[in-house]
């Protein structure tokens, strides 16, 4: 039975189709309207076995669920693996289409992993919007302090919206009238946002607290329910990986090995990874250290006492931490710190 590799290029307005047979034969090329009844109306017109792959982008998530039934496989690939598109000579929608669908053919695509339902989705698209809202929080926030400290008022940010710290602040500004109301709209535009910030905390710390999971990985030191449902979300199924080196490097928090030839092996943090991921974990593994009383500060400790940089031994504990809530979801067991301390579950950073 002959496959054909469909590849999707895919925009807003319209979507490239490329089609090739298992022998590399280009049999179509149609472009579409960017909707699920037209590209469906193209992806039925191609014999069965059809094999669909387009790349990771904002519209990925939407297509992935959409035209899953009508097809054999799906595959949404990482674009930055896909050197030969990005990087040739000659390079439109219609090529960019060709030479998808031959990678696809070729088995050269790295997939990426799709939420596995529409609930789920939803809950990332939430978590991730949440997290926005607080790089802009502190964004705004480093603006409003920097305001001050040009006119020689050295004050945090969060304490501007006591009133009475802020109208000390003002007392320090030139008497001009453009510039006192410039810093009353960032004021109102930070506090808006700390407001927005607080009410979306609360409505995910809700959803988190009905999540089974979740509420086994807050047992753990330094893991909060933003922290833990975060984690959650992202990650998906702790199913995805077959490791929890896989898992490390997914995070941003694992060491890949470099050789070639006869020289020595070298070891290094991982370039890649989740950013966010990267960030809550190091974030929480900062909070379990500094709670002390707990197997992941006494291995900080102890990894301190061997003589680690102290940023080393703290991604050692995030790597611990991970591994962790992995194996907690994975098992379906409730936190137990003295299995912490009887097992080892990190490759030491040194």
């Amino acid at each position: 039975m002959t496959e054909y590799y469909i590849a999707l290029d895919v925009h807003c307005a319209f979507s490239e189709m490329a089609v090739v047979t298992g022998g590399g034969k280009l049999v179509r090329r149609d472009r579409c309207e960017t909707s699920v009844p037209a590209l469906v109306q193209c992806l039925k017109a191609v014999r069965r076995v059809r094999q669909l792959t387009f790349e990771e982008g904002p519209l990925a998530d939407w297509l992935a669920r959409e035209l899953r039934p009508h097809v054999d496989e799906l595959i949404v690939c990482e674009p930055r693996r896909n050197h030969w598109i990005a990087r040739d000579g000659d390079k439109d929608d219609p090529v960019d289409a060709f030479k998808l669908a031959e990678l696809y053919r070729g088995r050269y695509l790295k997939a990426v992993h799709q939420a596995g339902s529409h609930e789920r989705s939803l809950l990332k698209q939430q978590v991730l919007l949440y997290h926005d809202r607080v790089r802009e929080r502190v964004r705004q926030g480093n603006q409003l302090a920097g305001l001050c400290r040009r006119q020689g008022a050295f004050v945090r940010a969060a304490d501007l919206l006591n009133e009475n710290t802020w109208q000390r602040c003002l007392s320090t500004l030139p008497t001009d009238a453009l510039l006192r109301v410039s810093w009353e709209f960032v004021r109102e535009t930070y506090e808006l946002l700390c407001a927005r910030e607080e009410t979306l905390r609360k409505m995910l710390v809700g959803a988190a607290k009905n999540i089974e999971s979740v509420q086994r990985f807050t047992a753990l030191p330094g893991i909060s329910w933003i922290r833990g449902v975060t984690f959650y979300a992202l990650i998906d199924t702790p199913h995805r990986f077959p490791s929890k080196a896989a898992l490390w490097r997914y995070s941003g928090i694992g060491l890949e090995r470099r050789h070639s030839g006869g020289g020595p092996v070298r070891t290094r943090l991982s370039r890649q990874g989740h950013r966010k991921l990267k960030d809550v974990l190091l974030g929480a593994a900062k909070s379990a250290v500094a709670q002390e009383d707990n197997p992941f500060a006494d291995r900080y400790q102890a990894w301190r006492a061997q003589g680690l940089h102290p940023a080393n031994a703290k991604r050692n504990v995030a790597r611990a931490l991970a591994a962790t809530l992995w194996s907690l979801w994975k098992s379906g067991q409730a936190y137990d710190p003295d299995r912490i301390t009887s097992r080892r579950t990190v490759s030491i950073e040194t």
